[in-house]
């Protein structure tokens, strides 16, 4: 197989990647599986019939080198992404090839954006860390909402999930990023991410209807957060999390997500609901759909699209928002995504 528009997707054999892989080649891109499992990469191939293997592991450079050997980009879908993101990013500035990564561990995309912003605006290539349900679609709506605004109060953006079945690397995800934190809580506030102890407080938020008025978690922060102030002028960014879907996370026994349609998606549905505030005037921006690990796959895979058309804004490290015109790139996903913005 031929490598020239081939895509390498690092941590295919995944739940997410799975998607990943079967999104590229609906758009007619060639996919490159990698990861550590040689055997399941093998047994993918041979599901999908069409996929080249290139097993890699993280702390391996010379596996990943020959990983991304004469590929045109690399997603990496492997988490958690604390100990993947940072070789991956390397192994793709070597090669010269863009980066994208669906990461949605705070202080691995603060990494990203600290480590690597210098190195990756000298080679000249894209870097998108968090291209993902979480931290790149509230990028997108919130730059969207933001549109002439050159700065703003606060951001808030609030995750109306009927219910989370997680998978286990979002299981695996969340316990590094808790003993990275020794336990405590992250915002951010005062133009600055800020460690606490606080305990998670209740409010009423009224989503659009269907969904209707929720109860959800105050500051129950995601990736967001490093994605939204890494470009935009907000000192506050603020998170929420509806109840039922916090407590399936919760939860030891929760089942992970189980396929209800010919695309894999379970039954899970999603509202994002983004308000923008500058001097006492509000814009908000929406989107719904089903199943936030599926609707990762057009996200990313969208995004290597655009980069390699010509279609991106900079170079270097850049989120969502940053990288791409923001409406335009909310509006090619109108197949998987139902959009409201300011008008």
């Amino acid at each position: 197989m031929g490598t020239a528009a081939a895509v390498v997707v690092y941590g295919a054999t995944g739940h997410t990647g799975r998607f990943i892989v079967a999104e590229l080649r609906r758009r007619g891109f060639a996919a490159i599986v990698s990861g550590r499992d040689a055997a399941k990469l093998e047994a993918l191939a041979a599901e999908r019939g069409d996929l080249e293997v290139r097993p890699a592991t993280a702390d391996d450079p010379a596996s990943l080198d020959r990983a991304l050997a004469g590929a045109a980009a690399v997603i990496n879908c492997a988490g958690p992404f604390a100990v993947t993101a940072g070789p991956l990013v390397e192994a793709a500035l070597r090669a010269g090839i863009p980066y994208v990564d669906v990461a949605a561990e705070i202080e691995a995309n603060a990494r990203t954006f600290a480590d690597y912003a210098e190195a990756a605006r000298e080679a000249g290539v894209a870097v998108v860390p968090a291209m993902a349900f979480y931290g790149g679609l509230g990028d997108l709506l919130a730059t969207a909402a933001m549109g002439e605004w050159t700065a703003a109060d606060a951001v808030h953006v609030a995750y109306g999930l009927n219910s989370w079945h997680p998978t286990e690397g979002t299981r695996e995800a969340g316990r590094v990023s808790h003993r990275r934190r020794a336990g405590r809580r992250v915002r951010f506030a005062d133009g600055e991410l800020q460690y606490h102890d606080d305990e998670l407080s209740r409010q009423d938020w009224h989503f659009p209807e269907p969904l209707g008025e929720r109860a959800v978690l105050a500051e129950f922060t995601m990736a967001d957060v490093v994605t939204l102030p890494s470009h935009l002028a907000v000192p506050e960014v603020r998170t929420y999390m509806t109840v039922e879907a916090a407590g399936d996370l919760a939860g030891a026994d929760t089942p992970a997500p189980q396929p209800v349609d010919d695309l894999g998606r379970s039954d899970q549905t999603f509202v994002v609901d983004v308000r923008v505030s500058s001097g006492g005037v509000e814009r908000r921006a929406t989107a719904g759909g089903q199943d936030i690990y599926a609707i990762t796959a057009p996200l990313a895979v969208e995004a290597v699209r655009r980069i390699l058309a010509g279609q991106a804004r900079t170079t270097g490290v850049a989120s969502a928002g940053a990288m791409f015109e923001a409406a335009e790139f909310l509006e090619a996903l109108s197949p998987y995504l139902s959009v409201d913005l300011p008008h």
